[in-house]
């Protein structure tokens, strides 16, 4: 219901009608003073809508599936705030691209505990994976993910957070020709991170306790001054 919410204020706003709800009248004053894409919004409401309307468990049948919706819901996000900056570069956009897919794969796997605890048992890893790695099953004329085998589960979550880290290489690769005011929207890649660096410790068990402590798995102020030297060096 509030991702439809968002859908109307959305046409509200670029239909110069107005909305009363205070975010909503932020986000206007923002897309109006900096002349932001409707279609970038659209697209990450449609996609996060979509998933949400899913009843029964739906397994992607290839990664790039999962990887259009991290773009959808993570890269466009860049887009967005690259433009809001008035940054107008290919590069740039080329590395919110790779950036986007690399955080949204990994976020994905951090959530399957929880997907899994409410009934959406690993809908994030793609069928033609889990079938390479045996975790597919068929219930009852249904195929599902079989999370009996932890080791073959981590392995699984290996190949994906391994085609995260492609992304992030491709983003890395661009750096020297990314223009430096692009850099600092482009810093979610030391997130993401962070993240790959904690599954590798825990051995890619997405089901290990030290993912969940901190923040995505090291300590806040550890986090804290990686981001500010990324920052301070201009890197991401």
């Amino acid at each position: 219901m509030r991702l439809l919410w968002w859908r109307e204020a959305i046409d509200k706003i670029f239909a110069n009608k107005l909305t009363e709800h205070p975010t909503a009248q932020a986000l206007s004053s923002l897309i109006y003073e900096h002349k932001i894409n409707k279609g970038w919004l659209t697209r990450s409401i449609e996609a996060r809508i979509n998933d949400a309307k899913r009843e029964v468990i739906e397994i992607p049948e290839t990664s790039e599936e999962l990887e259009r919706y991290a773009e959808d819901t993570v890269s466009t996000i860049l887009y967005m705030t690259l433009q809001a900056g008035g940054i107008k570069s290919t590069t740039a956009d080329h590395a919110a691209l790779h950036i986007g897919k690399a955080s949204g794969l990994l976020l994905l796997l951090k959530s399957l505990p929880y997907h899994a605890s409410r009934s959406r048992q690993f809908s994030y890893i793609p069928a033609k994976m889990a079938a390479k790695h045996g975790l597919l099953v068929n219930q009852g004329g249904q195929m599902e993910i079989c999370m009996d085998s932890r080791e073959h589960l981590c392995d699984a979550v290996f190949e994906m957070a391994s085609v995260a880290n492609s992304y992030l290489q491709k983003a890395r690769e661009l750096a020297g020709i990314v223009p430096e005011e692009a850099r600092p929207v482009l810093l979610p890649a030391v997130p993401a991170q962070v993240l790959l660096d904690s599954l590798r410790r825990a051995h890619f068990d997405v089901f290990d306790r030290r993912l969940a402590r901190g923040i995505l798995g090291i300590p806040p102020l550890w986090y804290q001054l990686k981001l500010k030297w990324h920052s301070l060096c201009g890197k991401y």
